[in-house]
């Protein structure tokens, strides 16, 4: 693993990768529990970063990125290390979180030029996270909300739990279609330039249905959690096909998991949440 590496190791790297680029400056970012990211400079102002993790971590990221590299909304990848402890690949200049624009149109984007390109994983075996694998999507989804719990405390009623579980347990008791996924499509890891979506950062792939990246985009901001942003982009998904009841019930799954993650980290977001929760469990009262 690189820690803190020098602009002559680095240099030295490109050069053994034949990468005709000169690093100039180097910049430590916030990274991984385990993990470091840098930003290196270049003398012609370009910019690239490389990320420093666990071999599994590095793997299952730059696996990611090498199966959909011919999305516009991805980084593309320079150079991965033989023991999968680092790899280097371009960097976005943008924000994450802000100056995003409607919701309607970057989740739009996200579904052309992202999800529709997804493929079916060629695992047989696992379901969710790739290091942490479980045996059904259904106990993936049951760990979820159950984390989620935790995280809610007092915001949310037990009865709101026996909800959210009795929803899981009735949908999920048949295999879905299961593609390599993100797994972590939210707002913090998108990259916007002038109210656009440019680009998707940090993957940390798992396997499941297209429906799960989707709807974690969607909850993964308070801002237009309604029924017309959902429905509209959920037209766009070419790969997945579900009637609008069951698409609601799936919605206030995530909700919920957002939910537990928003006190958690983002706890500024909750009233919009809480008041958004309220709403999504009369529409599926209505289911």
């Amino acid at each position: 693993m690189l820690i803190n590496p020098t602009i002559n190791e680095i240099n030295d790297l490109f050069k053994m990768h034949h990468i005709n680029e000169e690093i100039t400056e180097i910049q430590s970012l916030s990274g991984t529990t385990t993990g470091c990211v840098y930003r290196l400079s270049t003398k012609l102002n370009k910019q690239y970063i490389l990320k420093s993790d666990e071999p599994e971590q590095i793997h299952i990221a730059q696996q990611f990125l090498h199966t959909y590299k011919n999305s516009p909304l991805l980084a593309e990848v320079l150079l991965t290390d033989l023991d999968n402890t680092y790899f280097i690949y371009t960097y976005m200049e943008g924000t994450t979180h802000f100056n995003r624009g409607q919701k309607r149109d970057w989740l739009s984007r996200l579904v052309k030029e992202l999800f529709n390109t997804y493929v079916h994983s060629s695992d047989t075996e696992s379901w969710g996270r790739i290091e942490l694998p479980q045996r059904t999507w259904k106990e993936f989804n049951q760990i979820s909300v159950h984390e989620a719990k935790m995280n809610i405390g007092s915001i949310l009623t037990k009865d709101d739990y026996n909800l959210v579980q009795s929803i899981v347990d009735r949908l999920f008791h048949e295999q879905e279609e299961k593609f390599l996924l993100h797994d972590d499509t939210g707002v913090h890891n998108f990259v916007f330039a002038q109210n656009e979506l440019i680009g998707v950062i940090d993957p940390s792939p798992m396997v499941g249905p297209i429906l799960y990246d989707f709807l974690y985009a969607f909850s993964s901001s308070p801002d237009d959690i309604n029924t017309e942003t959902l429905f509209a982009t959920f037209e766009l998904l070419e790969q997945v096909d579900m009637d609008k009841s069951r698409l609601i019930e799936e919605a206030l799954v995530h909700l919920y998991c957002r939910i537990g993650l928003s006190n958690k980290h983002h706890p500024d977001d909750l009233p919009e949440y809480v008041e958004a929760w309220n709403e999504w469990k009369r529409l599926c009262q209505g289911c």
